[in-house]
């Protein structure tokens, strides 16, 4: 129960900093206010939100769980996660929040939380391929390499049988 609490902790801390207040303070800069109405951009922008962040807790939760850590680099997983999203995809938690600031971009039609989106898709995938595929590698040996050749970084395998 206490790595669940120290999860959701470290996630807050995340999703509040990264998913919340980055993107107030680049709509408010920006001079972008809540649309007026809800038109098909804010509801798809909602929609594509939604999966984003239920994407998201769903691997937070999975880290807790199965993993037994946490998404924090100084507090990681003690088990190789490769259950519920993780098996489709090997980073579904910057997935989910990458579709989350998306969606958010969509709903209010705003240019600069696109590029915001973009920055912080740009710096997971430096982060993921400099720094966590590295630190997988030596901690899960031979078992993330089987994973690695199983599921792919950011797209999931489709495979029609």
């Amino acid at each position: 129960m206490f790595v669940l609490v120290r999860a959701l902790a470290f996630s807050a801390f995340f999703i509040g900093f990264v998913l919340v207040y980055g993107p107030m303070q680049v709509l408010s800069g920006a001079g972008v206010a809540r649309p007026a109405a809800s038109g098909p951009p804010q509801i798809l922008g909602m929609i594509i939100a939604a999966v984003g962040w239920a994407v998201a807790l769903w691997s937070i939760c999975t880290f807790a769980f199965v993993g037994r850590g946490t998404p924090a680099p100084f507090d990681p997983p003690r088990r190789l996660v490769i259950r519920g999203p993780y098996r489709f995809v090997r980073n579904p938690m910057y997935l989910g929040a990458g579709l989350a600031l998306a969606g958010t971009a969509l709903y209010y039609e705003s240019w600069p939380l696109l590029r915001y989106t973009g920055f912080f898709l740009l710096a997971t995938y430096l982060f993921v391929v400099c720094y966590e595929e590295r630190a997988l590698r030596r901690t899960f040996g031979s078992q993330y390499e089987a994973y690695c050749g199983r599921v792919r970084r950011w797209l999931p395998r489709f495979q029609l049988t």
